[in-house]
């Protein structure tokens, strides 16, 4: 079982690893894979060895929370409680109630929180067994758990950091005013400072609580995280400060207000919490593509039930139901007309901005605009099997994964925080024992290494990108499935096109039909009738265009060819349509159509050859025409410095014609299905990195053997799940789009590391007092600690600024 859920607490990279390593630890868990940038957690379980509180558990005793957003929840106000007694009732029998997963009933305030699964019960239901135990349910308010934790997040970090900023200013008037020509208080005044000092600081260190209970935890199970160094880092400097200020209260005269270090703890929390303040609300921005997906699912739906026409929410909807949708109107599921001719805006879901004719039979796909005329709808998909559905489980399923590049920065993170202890120790060790520097000289250095120290930028560098990557490719028709299609696409050396419907239109028309025995219509009609045999888009062709002459006539025994032909029994003579080479097989003499057929081919028209009784009969042609994006794709392909091809089925004459069209030079034809495959291996062995274009069945094993398949997404259902991208439009220039995003992106993730990077490689030394033997400063803790704050803010909103790339 796979869920996704989201996890409260994570402060910085080394957070995620530890959370990771205690959950694949555990027996029933087969991967977690936590995303510090999103704080999701995806882990895939079997429900048999384990649940999902014993996972939350796991994670609550590696000192974080866990919240399972993959579930719905709901708030209801209840009416008629009179006492405890009556919440305690309604809390025993839902908690019973299969499908309900979490209730909180709370009687002072008349409401209850639920969390309940969708897809074993409903909204309705449980509001009826609520009336049924004789209360009311008067409002009802759907929550998203995960934007409401997102929200308290930001809220108790707006409250923390108003306290510290109260607290600090008249801090920092007391402890720097006098070095600006501010009043002051005298030097006899020293111990009223100092308490002044410590009353000051002490809301502080309490505002930041958060940082030494989770610094403090890490500790105790040895995974030391960012907090650890802070929490180590201001727990220094403030017990320092307390002790030097007991000396100073007792009347010792030796030490003065400049011994004291309270400023330092004070502003090093300040700043790391303004910090987090901008990452929580910079981090929600990089992942607005997929709200804004989420947000396209309508609320309610209209349907027909017992003849009336009634609104129900969407989760009630059931597959079969007839749908009214009005003009102007969200189609609220994916379903085919029944009734009506409209215009829809599908944009908001295939990126295609010109909206698209829907009449009877056509297939609708819920969260597009029904734009001018009423249409009937049959539901034929609901919940989580619908487009958007599947397209928002992409998009979270990408941005949850991790690029390779990401692996690396991972393990940097597992041993990053110990490094930095160790150089912290190291200075101090140098200050203090070796260069006879005093305490307070080698305190400090001690505690600016520890808070310059930023493994959050590290963390955040990868994620962050990957998120607005993928979002960029959501909001234009391109679904990139996971990071490692992210990082590869921009290294494709070879495109390889298939050509029937994904070069061309997939709309084949007979064009030609060329009796060498009998008539022109003989010859069509015994096309026909094999072809009814066939699922090639070649004989729906043939047989549409014979439809008038095949409509009472039938075969027996097809026999299907893969990637030559067919063969049957009509009036018990032996049928055989099919390639010149299938002829040739079958031993048939086909010498009075080769003129015919080579110039047929040279037109790059596809040709098929009839043979009735064991001789051939005549031949008919279908030409099926480029896509008008096809030749512009490749255009820029080239220009990109990409080796296109195009695959084929036909023969090579007809083949080289249509790639000649298309701007395209190096053709593989006449391959069978079984073997595109086996020419995208030929091209990996001259160590090539090579993605496969592709729409059907056969198109399968090819994307998936190719270092990066796409499939355009008008295509099959097997292609597209084999797919690692996926086109929603029918437009090959997206292909040109996809390896644009997917450079842009990893130019953006180099960016990011280079500066987190840089930043610590630079900092850490700065720090420690690399450069005071040359210019004689040591940097100050405090802002060592604003350095270090802004470092993740500065990686997430370069990433964020990716939002301005435009699709030409």
């Amino acid at each position: 079982m796979k869920k996704k859920m989201f996890v409260k607490g994570m402060h910085c990279a080394s957070c995620a690893v530890s959370i990771e390593q205690a959950l694949n630890k555990q027996n029933g868990v087969k991967d977690a894979n936590v995303n510090f940038a999103t704080e999701n957690l995806q882990i895939d379980f079997d429900p048999q060895k384990t649940s999902v509180s014993e996972i939350s558990q796991t994670v609550s005793n590696a000192g974080y929370e866990l919240i399972d957003s993959s579930g719905k929840h709901i708030r209801l106000s209840i009416s008629g409680m009179h006492s405890t007694h009556c919440s305690n009732l309604i809390e025993s029998v839902l908690k019973k109630t299969e499908g309900i997963t979490r209730v909180n009933v709370d009687f002072p305030n008349e409401r209850a929180d639920i969390d309940y699964d969708p897809n074993e019960i409903n909204q309705k239901d449980i509001e009826k067994n609520i009336i049924e135990l004789g209360y009311g349910v008067e409002k009802e308010v759907n929550i998203d758990r995960e934007k409401e934790a997102r929200k308290k997040e930001i809220s108790s970090l707006k409250k923390r950091l108003t306290l510290s900023i109260i607290f600090g200013i008249p801090l920092l008037l007391v402890t720097m005013g006098r070095y600006f020509g501010l009043p002051s208080l005298s030097e006899d005044q020293v111990a009223l400072e100092v308490l002044i000092q410590f009353l000051l600081t002490t809301p502080i260190i309490y505002a930041a609580r958060s940082i030494y209970t989770s610094g403090l935890k890490s500790l105790k199970r040895l995974v030391p995280n960012m907090d650890a160094l802070i929490f180590i880092g201001t727990t220094a400097a403030y017990v320092y400060s307390l002790v030097i200020s007991a000396l100073i209260l007792s009347g010792s005269s030796t030490y003065g207000s400049h011994d004291l270090y309270f400023e330092v703890a004070a502003f090093v929390l300040i700043f790391i919490t303004l910090g987090k303040y901008f990452e929580a609300l910079t981090k929600g921005k990089t992942s607005e593509a997929l709200r804004k997906l989420v947000g396209l699912q309508a609320k309610t739906a209209r349907v027909i039930r017992k003849g009336k026409e009634i609104e129900i929410p969407l989760e009630e909807v059931k597959v079969g139901d007839i749908l009214i949708v009005k003009p102007g109107e969200k189609i609220p599921v994916d379903g085919i007309v029944k009734e009506g001719t409209s215009t829809v805006d599908e944009k908001m879901i295939t990126g295609e901005s010109i909206p698209v004719v829907k009449k009877k039979g056509d297939k609708v796909i819920g969260a597009t605009i029904n734009k001018n005329g009423l249409l009937k709808i049959k539901a034929t998909a609901i919940g989580g099997d619908t487009v958007l559905s599947h397209i928002i489980k992409i998009v979270e399923e990408a941005q949850a994964s991790k690029a390779p590049i990401q692996l690396l920065v991972d393990k940097i993170s597992m041993y990053f925080v110990p490094a930095v202890m160790l150089i912290a120790l190291g200075s101090f060790v140098f200050w203090f024992l070796i260069a006879k520097s005093t305490f307070v000289f080698a305190l400090t250095a001690t505690i600016a290494v520890l808070i310059i120290a930023c493994p959050c930028a590290l963390g955040l560098a990868t994620p962050t990108a990957i998120m607005v990557g993928t979002g960029l490719g959501a909001e234009n028709g391109i679904l990139l499935k996971n990071a490692d299609a992210l990082e590869l696409a921009r290294k494709t050396e070879v495109v390889i096109f298939d050509k029937t419907g994904t070069l061309t239109k997939g709309e084949p028309e007979v064009t030609d039909v060329v009796a060498v025995e009998g008539t022109q219509e003989n010859v069509l009609t015994l096309a026909g009738i094999a072809e009814k045999g066939s699922e090639h888009p070649i004989g729906d062709a043939i047989v549409t265009k014979a439809k008038k002459l095949i409509s009472k006539k039938t075969a027996k025994g097809y026999n299907a060819i893969t990637g030559k032909g067919i063969e049957c029994k009509y009036k018990g003579k032996h049928l055989i349509v099919g390639s010149e080479r299938l002829m040739n097989e079958k031993k048939l003499n086909t010498s009075s159509i080769k003129a015919d057929l080579a110039r047929l081919e040279t037109e790059g028209k596809t040709t098929v050859v009839v043979s009735y009784a064991g001789s051939v009969v005549g031949l008919v042609a279908v030409a099926d025409t480029l896509k008008s994006s096809s030749i512009e794709a490749v255009a820029k392909l080239k220009k990109l410095g990409k080796e296109v091809w195009m695959i084929s089925g036909d023969n090579e004459r007809t083949a080289k014609a249509i790639a000649l069209q298309a701007g395209i030079e190096n053709v593989a034809a006449p391959v069978l299905p079984g073997d595109k495959a086996k020419i995208v291996k030929e091209l990996q062995s001259k160590e090539k990195i090579v993605a496969f274009v592709g729409d059907g069945i056969n198109d399968a094993p090819a994307i998936a053997q190719a270092d990066t398949g796409i499939a355009v997404g008008a295509g099959t259902d097997v292609a597209i799940e084999t797919g690692q991208i996926v086109l929603m439009k029918n437009d090959l220039r997206d292909v040109v789009t996809a390896i644009k995003i997917s450079s842009y992106t990893i130019r953006k993730i180099r960016q990011n590391l280079f500066w987190a990077f840089i930043y610590n490689v630079v900092g850490i030394p700065i720090a420690a007092g690399v450069l005071y033997p040359f210019t004689g400063y040591l940097l100050n803790p405090a802002i060592a600690g604003g350095a270090m704050a802004f470092s993740s803010v500065s990686v997430v909103l370069n990433s964020l600024l990716m939002k301005r790339f435009k699709v030409k």
